[in-house]
């Protein structure tokens, strides 16, 4: 019987509805169509992928349709749900691989792997990376770059919007490095760490390669209403996002940041 993951209770009720709210959002669309750019890039030529917290399967179902063989993990039973829904109305049964299983919980997999994705935050409900970062060096050959997109500490916008909006304690959140967010209700334990924490975690097993932001002017889902009625904004934001996302003062202030690890290699 697999346990019951307090993140994986939270999205379980999110599920049915999370592909309208935000994978087909503007917002959504915008910050996904960034990660998969650099995700096809530095992904290219890896045969075996991991990815943790696939959610409802949206970036698992486009590399599997690009010829990679994908095994995809979320703590969500819904999620998975879904995931497996959305596989068999493309037509294939057995790739992606999708499976409920915790970060935490990595050590239950088999295989090995030439490459490893994570997308939009859900390593950010894991306190401590460190263990996941040893298990991953166990599960994965000499060079595999792990691409890791979580929320970061200081996000501009959002400090911005929740302070014009009269909400203090939404505005800085983040900036303690832990926050108890409510979800459908549930109460999960949402961590931040900095750029500095996360390369520390990763090594030795893993270096740092290249960061980026994502979000950095595309602002985050809950401004998806206002983006709407906006959408010349919405694509100089994307541009701009494109010349500025990687710069070092800025590349950690937006919604997220990018992360991309190799397992040998120079640091940044």
């Amino acid at each position: 019987m697999i346990a019951t993951h307090p993140a994986g209770q939270a999205f379980d009720a999110m599920a049915d509805t999370y592909d309208d709210d935000f994978t087909q959002s503007h917002i959504g669309r915008a910050q996904r169509s960034v990660v998969m750019q650099d995700a096809f890039r530095i992904l290219h030529g890896r045969r075996r992928l991991l990815e943790l917290n696939c959610g409802t399967g949206e970036d698992a179902l486009r590399f599997a349709e690009n010829g990679w063989k994908v095994l995809a993990l979320d703590a969500s039973e819904r999620m998975i749900a879904c995931a497996r829904v959305r596989r068999e109305t493309a037509g294939t049964k057995e790739n992606p691989q999708f499976r409920q299983v915790a970060t935490e919980d990595l050590r239950e997999i088999a295989g090995e792997f030439d490459g490893v994705f994570s997308n939009f935050s859900g390593l950010n409900c894991v306190r401590d990376l460190a263990p996941v970062a040893r298990i991953l060096a166990e599960k994965t050959s000499p060079d595999s770059p792990l691409l890791l997109c979580l929320s970061t500490r200081i996000c501009l916008w959002e400090t911005a919007w929740y302070l014009l909006h009269g909400n203090p304690a939404k505005a800085f959140r983040r900036w303690s490095g832990r926050h108890e967010a409510m979800l459908q209700g549930m109460p999960v334990d949402v961590y931040y760490p900095t750029l500095n924490t996360l390369r520390t975690a990763f090594l030795p097993h893993f270096r740092l390669r290249r960061v980026r932001a994502i979000g950095l002017f595309v602002p985050p889902s809950y401004a998806e209403a206002w983006i709407q009625k906006h959408p010349l904004l919405l694509r100089m934001f994307v541009r701009l996002d494109a010349v500025f996302s990687r710069l070092p003062l800025l590349r950690v202030l937006g919604d997220h940041m990018l992360l991309h690890f190799e397992k040998s290699g120079e640091a940044v």
